[in-house]
């Protein structure tokens, strides 16, 4: 393991953002294709909405309270070992979901151990690495093309997953993109952080306990304000995650229509991600964050008071995917920022893990709303409000180096 981290450190930092935006992408694609699977999954197995929506839920909540541990686990022992394992463990998720006879099963599967390996191999640990690997003046922009990245693999699933259904039925499509997921474990060697102890032993800094690290965050205000705006951004994506499709078919337009529109997300976002984070080089982060909730509500507010056509749906997809991941380059920026690389896997992971507490209620409101009301039209109107209140409340944050880390830049200067 050591050689390997060596070997690793020794690529160019292109080569190394290259592999973690390839994981990336491979790691969002699978996930953000069950939209594209809902109907045909609910037509086959007779399950309710509830149950998938419950399934889903769970999936974002394992995902998001895991994500502290994997990032935790990490920054201690290094991040090939944690990624290789997620990978594996996410891919075996994926392909016993046709083997799900049960909404219990399916739980199991689809949610338990889908959201187990989501936290072991997600965008964030990617991000994580890459705040260790790649030169200081290139993080901003690194981030934003691994979140870029991953809405590439969003672009990419989205079509081929309806194009599969289609063709192959949504049990043969799991299957493919369980197949597709082992690559992972090959290209986490690429992304081979180094482990704790191995990095003080390089730094000649002091290693302090996770306990430390923790409290030091908890009480950094700034800090819990981009957490608790991090759940908003997961509320909003996971909402339309799973939700948006069944809500294009149900408004009168065609299944494709849904399909492309969402994969206009994955694509636009391209764009969005690497545009946030050469903003963030250039302006203060959290403007560029709250920018970004902001316009999410005006966006989606114009949107459910059109009437429903491709067109709009279309649009939708397209400015969607602008604001869709742009988040995580300001986000990263500031923890980076404020505490260093040393517990970045966690403290990161940890904010991530309010992203997806809001996911799950996101997945979890929408489905039980529209069963109650035969309409998505609050859940709707609820994630506008967080938007606007995720905006303000990014504004007061201070950008700047704390506690600890503070200290070690002031001692080195």
């Amino acid at each position: 393991m050591e050689t390997a981290v060596k070997k690793a450190r020794a690529l160019p930092p292109e080569i190394m953002i290259a592999a973690g935006c390839l994981i990336a992408m491979l790691t969002w694609g699978p996930r953000s294709a069950m939209g594209a699977m809902q109907l045909p999954i609910l037509d086959t197995t007779g399950m309710s909405t509830e149950a998938f929506a419950f399934a889903l839920a769970l999936q974002n909540l394992i995902w998001g309270f895991g994500q502290p541990f994997a990032g935790a686990a990490a920054d201690r022992f290094g991040t090939m070992r944690v990624l290789a394992s997620g990978g594996l463990l996410y891919a075996i998720g994926i392909a016993l979901m046709p083997l799900s006879a049960s909404p219990s099963a399916f739980t199991l599967t689809a949610g338990v151990l889908t959201g187990l390996g989501l936290s072991g191999c997600s965008l964030t640990l990617i991000v994580a690495a890459l705040g260790k690997l790649v030169p200081p003046k290139m993080r901003p922009l690194a981030f934003g093309l691994a979140s870029a990245s991953g809405s590439f693999g969003q672009f990419v699933f989205s079509p081929v997953a309806g194009a599969l259904i289609e063709n192959t039925g949504w049990q043969w499509t799991a299957v493919i993109f369980a197949i597709a997921l082992l690559s992972i474990i090959p290209l986490s060697w690429c992304v081979a952080s180094q482990s704790m102890a191995d990095q003080a032993k390089v730094t000649g800094g002091e290693v302090i306990s996770f306990r430390d690290a923790l409290i030091e965050a908890v009480n950094t205000r700034s800090y819990m304000l981009i957490v608790i705006g991090f759940f908003t951004c997961g509320f909003q994506l996971q909402f339309i995650t799973v939700h948006f499709q069944r809500y294009v078919v149900e408004s009168g337009l065609s299944a494709n229509v849904g399909y492309w529109a969402f994969a206009l997300v994955g694509l636009f976002n391209v764009f969005g991600s690497i545009m946030s984070g050469w903003l963030c080089q250039r302006f203060p982060s959290r403007y560029v964050l709250a920018a970004i909730y902001f316009s999410r509500s005006v966006i989606t507010l114009i949107f459910i008071m059109m009437p429903p056509s491709p067109m709009t749906a279309l649009i939708f997809g397209a400015m969607s995917g602008l604001l869709w991941l742009s988040t995580l380059a300001p986000t990263s920026t500031m923890v980076n920022l404020m505490f260093g690389t040393s517990y970045f896997g966690m403290l990161y992971g940890l904010a991530f893990c309010m992203h997806q507490v809001g996911g799950f209620f996101g997945v979890l409101m929408g489905g039980i709303v529209r069963a109650w009301t035969g309409s998505y039209d609050a859940t709707w109107y609820f994630s506008i409000a967080l938007g606007v209140a995720s905006a303000l409340i990014s504004l007061p944050i201070i950008e700047k180096p704390v506690g600890r880390h503070a200290a070690r830049l002031a001692a080195a200067h």
